[in-house]
C-alpha cells in the first residue's frame, strides 16, 4: 500500500482526541465518582454494568498523566493515516470495535481466572478492580497500521530507534503475550492490549478479502 503524508487531522480522529480529553478534564473534577461508575469492572461484580464496555476506553488514570499522553500521542500519530485509509465510517466502526475486542478479552481472561485460577482473597480483590483507558484501541491501530504500512519507518520514543512498523507491531504484541501470561507487570490488562490488536487485525483481513478499498 502507498503511503502518503496527511498533514490535515481527520474528523474522527480529532473528535476521539477531544472527547479523551474533555472526558479526563471531568475525571480530575469529579474523581473517584466518574472511576466508579464509567471504568469497566469484571463482569461478575455487582458494580459491573453494560454500558462500562464503551464508557471505560474514553477514561484514564488520573494519577498517571503519561497514561492518557501516550494513548493520544499514538492515536494523533497512526489515527490520521489509518482513518484517511479506511474512511471516516470505517474507521469509526474500527476503533470502536477494537475497543469493544479488547473490553471482551480481557472480561474472558478475567472470568476464567475468577473461576480457576485466583485464591478466595486475590477473588475479592480482582471482582473490586476497575480497567479503563483506551489502550485497546489503540493496539488495534498499531495493529492496522502494520499491516497497512508494514514497511513505514517508526521512530520509537523510548529507545529513540527506528524500525519498520511490522517489526514494531510484532515485537509490541510478543511482549503483550508474555506479560499477559507471565503475571508480570500486573495493574495494566495486557489482555485488553492483545484483544486489541487481534481484532484489528481480523478486521481489516475481512475487508480486504472483502475487497474493500485499502
Amino acid at each position: 500500500m502507498e503511503y502518503r503524508v496527511q498533514n490535515r487531522l481527520p474528523g474522527v480522529t480529532k473528535n476521539l482526541l477531544i472527547i479523551n480529553a474533555l472526558m479526563y478534564l471531568a475525571q480530575l473534577a469529579l474523581h473517584p465518582q466518574m472511576d466508579d461508575n464509567l471504568a469497566m469492572f469484571p463482569i461478575s461484580s455487582d458494580r459491573f454494568m453494560p454500558f462500562q464496555v464503551i464508557t471505560h476506553m474514553f477514561m484514564h488514570a488520573v494519577s498517571s498523566p503519561t497514561h492518557i499522553f501516550f494513548n493520544m500521542f499514538a492515536l494523533f500519530m497512526f489515527g490520521r493515516d489509518i482513518e484517511y485509509a479506511l474512511g471516516t465510517k470505517r474507521f469509526l466502526i474500527f476503533y470502536l470495535v477494537t475497543g469493544l475486542g479488547a473490553a471482551f478479552l480481557h472480561q474472558l481472561v478475567g472470568y476464567i481466572e475468577l473461576q480457576y485460577v485466583l485464591d478466595p482473597n486475590q477473588a475479592n480483590l480482582a471482582m473490586n478492580t476497575r480497567v479503563l483507558g483506551a489502550s485497546g484501541a489503540v493496539y488495534g491501530l498499531l495493529a492496522a497500521f502494520g499491516m497497512l504500512y508494514p514497511n513505514r519507518m517508526i521512530m520509537l520514543l523510548i529507545p529513540p530507534i527506528p524500525m519498520k512498523a511490522k517489526y514494531f507491531v510484532l515485537i509490541f504484541g510478543a511482549i503483550e503475550l508474555y506479560l499477559g501470561i507471565s503475571g508480570v507487570n500486573t495493574g495494566i490488562a495486557h489482555f485488553a492490549h492483545l484483544g486489541g490488536a487481534i481484532f484489528g487485525i481480523v478486521m481489516i483481513l475481512i475487508w480486504k478479502k472483502r475487497g474493500k478499498r485499502l
